[in-house]
């Protein structure tokens, strides 16, 4: 994979030490998971591609010279499987059953904010986006490479799922003029003055 990463990227060392299975997941099992359910909303399904992407890590056994690369190969592997769970003709015919009944005591799964559920609200191919740039920090350039799109693509997912978060989490002004988010209640939309 000819992956040209950003120059603070680059300067990992050239010789990579290999890493045994179990290091590697121990390293990169989290964020599989978490992109794997940003993905999916599913853990059942989530759980599924983070052990499906692990067996075909230790079946393939790639060597890196770079430690971004294992963490790339390792996101497309997981962007491809769950583009193929949610294509498959299984999965189009069912009702997943987190739809259904909700357990939030998976250890991975992140703390239910406003943001959060604004976020999983969105299309697969925004969540996405979002969850590359902003909690796995790559740039637009290196998620086009990563999800095989245009540049030009993931600046539009970025840009129209940033359009539906803020319509989504809608900001008000108060009666002096700050901007307060919607949800946050009365008592902030009109904040007591400050005697001086």
């Amino acid at each position: 994979m000819s992956v040209e990463m950003s120059e603070e990227r680059e300067l990992q060392p050239s010789v990579l030490l290999p890493l045994s299975a179990a290091e590697v997941f121990d390293r990169y099992a989290d964020m599989v998971y978490r992109i794997a359910f940003t993905r999916t909303k599913s853990r059942a399904d989530a759980d599924d591609l983070l052990q499906e992407v692990f067996v075909r890590y230790i079946q393939s056994d790639p060597q890196f010279s770079v430690e971004e690369h294992r963490k790339a190969w390792l996101i497309s592997v997981t962007l491809h499987c769950s583009t193929n769970l949610a294509l498959s003709a299984w999965n189009r015919r069912t009702t997943p059953l987190d739809e259904v009944t909700r357990d939030t005591s998976s250890a991975f799964e992140p703390d239910h904010s406003d943001v959060y559920e604004a976020v999983m609200s969105l299309p697969a191919k925004y969540r996405t986006a979002i969850h590359l740039f902003y909690y796995e920090d790559y740039s637009v350039t290196e998620i086009a490479l990563l999800c095989g799109l245009p540049e030009a693509t993931v600046k539009t997912h970025l840009f129209r799922a940033r359009e539906r978060l803020r319509k989504n989490l809608a900001i008000e002004t108060n009666k002096k003029g700050d901007r307060v988010p919607h949800w946050c209640g009365n008592e902030l939309l009109e904040a007591p003055e400050i005697k001086k």
